[in-house]
């Protein structure tokens, strides 16, 4: 008999979740389509992205999106999905 041990890593296969400190106000974000979603506000907690009122996407409303969302961060916070489907699915608190 044979045992062949997996890592949950190779099962998985998922890229690892943005640290939120990588995060910074005035940031630009952006769908997977590199489309304009809105602009960040601040880390609401540990796991929020708190977007700007003031964005013209915004509607005059704060948005948020949760962490687990980004893909990744350079100049501009990169989102999982396309820019519609996020403002689809953001919330308003």
């Amino acid at each position: 008999m044979r045992v062949i041990v997996l890592s949950f890593a190779a099962i998985a296969k998922e890229e690892p979740m943005v640290q939120p400190t990588s995060i910074s106000p005035h940031m630009e974000v952006v769908g997977s389509d590199g489309i304009h979603v809105g602009t960040v506000d601040h880390m609401e907690g540990a796991d929020q992205v708190k977007l700007t009122k003031s964005d013209q996407a915004a509607g005059g409303e704060h948005h948020f999106i949760p962490l687990a969302w980004v893909k990744r961060v350079d100049d501009k916070v990169h989102l999982r999905q396309a820019a519609a489907e996020a403002k689809a699915r953001w919330k308003t608190h």
